[in-house]
């Protein structure tokens, strides 16, 4: 928690002001019991009006003045915590923006979502109710010990012994607690996972027929969570009615030590009842400080998880290997790549060169490591052996947005995000004017369609969930050559259009005027063939690297494949 209150270093103002504003009300509190005791002691005893009167209306003040500084230190309190709420939130998705995809994978999309929302709200309410009673309750608690010495030292010996008792009852609660509520949260995560991924893919599961496993699955996991939630829950729930036996005992040792001595004459009736409305403020100061303990449990162990989002540092290797300018676009030079946690390299010695302005074709079966090899040009992962050199330079020796300037990719997966089609082409290039964003929507073959929904304008849902895949794959694509890249690639991104759309396309982009170099992955033969040089890979590895001709004279896993699409007879002339 302590790495987290730098983001209280703008609201240093209101977080003094709003415990020293409860402090201040507290203090005025701790001053009631004795007031009335002098209204019993002298008032009521001696039939004194005025006095009772002129005691009562200082009770009215105090309260008055009381009820000003706590709605003062709640405004207070309320502004801290949700200003540290924004600028946590906004440090934690600006954390994960810059993390590389091997952290994304290793932590998991919804264990992000979970920190970023409910773990964060989580935090920012343990800082507010910290703001607010933190130092209020304990002095409170505390003070009234003080002010029972005052009035009596034998009777505030109860005290004494009671606070320490009540302490140790309510940090062994919670030295219990704090690792039950990290493994309830990290539960939660997965219970996340398992929502975001029946939305996601609904259609998937009501295909085949898969509603009632999953209804099941989830019930079973959401018990569990359940299970926990109870276990900790009665151990918390322990807190109240254990507080309030101690307490109550002590209250009735006070009031029967009271009646002795009043009845020896060493103590007055308002002074037992000042010391008894002490007793009574501990009890529902510890009632409180029992409550914030649980919200403080709860926060504490989510800030640790948000702590180990903000300590986690992009693994992505950078280093000065400027190389030299070449006349190749992309090298790779006996690369391998192994995923965190796998046991396999899913590429093994990768090796080729693709010239400047020429079309490289990526073909092989599923699992084969087509996106992998892609994956690695913009780095989005590193290399685990060889090299990978754009324009002669090290991946590594670029900067992140530098390196990604260079390169437009549609994904094999289309991702669009909420609002105009403007808005989503922006994305390659936020300075780009109508006239380019248009001319990209007709080279991917999706003019016709934009046009009719509104042109530029035209509302985009989340996820592109009011376009057909075909829609989606052409706006992707558009979004890609909006940037005019030098190096364009295409993963898989044209599966769902008809070969003839496909070939419009295709054709379209090899006749770009500023001619990129494009990486053409494909499971369709009839999408690279035309490719300048074709890379066929197979569990990771380049069987066959040459044109679709040499390729089909001596790859067999590249005739396999054409042969299963094309028929064996059939035959391409180049």
């Amino acid at each position: 928690m302590k790495k987290l209150l730098i983001f209280l270093k703008n609201y240093k103002k209101e977080s003094f002001l709003a415990p020293l504003f409860k402090m201040l009300e507290a203090a005025f509190e701790l001053i009631v019991p004795l007031v009335v005791a002098a209204i019993i002691d002298k008032g009521i005893i001696n039939n004194d009006l005025g006095f009772i009167l002129t005691r009562c209306g200082i009770l009215v003040l105090l309260a008055v003045v009381g009820m000003v500084a706590s709605i003062t230190a709640q405004y207070f309190a309320a502004k801290a915590a949700t200003g540290f709420g924004m600028e946590l939130r906004h440090a934690l998705f600006e954390k994960i923006q810059s993390l590389s995809f091997n952290e994304l994978d290793k932590i998991g999309t919804s264990s992000l979502i979970t920190r970023i929302n409910t773990d964060s709200n989580q935090v920012q309410n343990g800082v507010n109710l910290v703001l607010r009673l933190f130092l209020r309750s304990p002095f409170i608690v505390f003070g009234a010990m003080i002010m029972a010495f005052t009035v009596d030292v034998k009777s505030a010996l109860i005290f004494a012994g009671a606070i320490p008792l009540l302490s140790l009852v309510v940090f062994g609660i919670m030295a219990y607690t704090i690792p039950k509520y990290r493994k309830i949260q990290n539960n939660l995560d997965v219970i996340t996972l398992k929502t975001r991924e029946n939305l996601s893919g609904a259609r998937v599961i009501r295909a085949f027929t898969q509603e009632e496993n999953e209804i099941e699955d989830f019930v079973a996991k959401n018990k569990f969570l359940s299970h926990l939630q109870k276990a900790v829950g009665r151990i918390s729930a322990l807190m109240n009615p254990v507080t309030y036996v101690i307490i109550n005992f002590a209250v009735v040792l006070l009031i029967y030590s009271g009646a002795l001595q009043v009845d020896s004459g060493n103590l007055t009736q308002g002074e037992v009842v000042a010391l008894y409305n002490y007793m009574s403020q501990i009890l529902i100061e510890l009632i409180k400080l029992a409550n914030l303990i649980v919200t403080v449990t709860k926060a504490l162990a989510c800030a640790s998880r948000i702590e180990g989002v903000l300590e986690l540092e992009n693994t992505l290797e950078h280093n000065s290997n400027n190389g030299k300018q070449t006349d190749n676009a992309v090298d790779f030079k006996n690369v391998s790549l192994k995923y965190k946690g796998a046991s396999e390299n899913s590429l093994e010695n990768i090796s080729f060169s693709a010239e400047k302005g020429s079309v490289i074709g990526i073909i092989g079966g599923t699992g084969s490591g087509k996106t992998s090899l892609v994956s690695l040009i913009p780095h989005f992962y590193d290399a685990t052996e060889g090299e990978v050199l754009v324009d002669g330079v090290d991946v590594k020796a670029y900067s992140d947005d530098e390196l990604r300037q260079k390169t437009g990719f549609a994904l094999q997966k289309a991702a669009l995000f909420k609002g105009t089609v403007r808005d989503n082409l922006k994305w390659g290039d936020e300075n780009a004017t109508d006239e380019d964003m248009l001319e990209a929507l007709k080279k991917a073959q999706i003019f016709d369609s934009v046009m009719e929904k509104g042109g530029l304008d035209a509302e985009i849902e989340q996820n592109g969930s009011n376009l057909s895949g075909g829609q989606k794959q052409r706006l992707s694509v558009a979004r890609a050559l909006v940037r005019k890249p030098e190096i364009l690639v295409l993963d898989d991104s044209t599966s769902a259009l008809d070969f003839a759309t496909e070939a419009a396309m295709r054709e379209e982009i090899l006749s770009l005027d500023y001619a990129p170099t494009v990486f053409i992955v494909s499971q369709r033969a009839s999408s690279v063939m035309c490719a300048d040089k074709l890379i066929v890979l197979d569990d990771g590895a380049a069987v066959g690297i040459g044109t679709h001709k040499e390729l089909l004279e001596n790859c067999d896993v590249y005739k396999e494949i054409y042969d299963s699409q094309f028929g064996e007879e059939d035959t391409y002339e180049e």
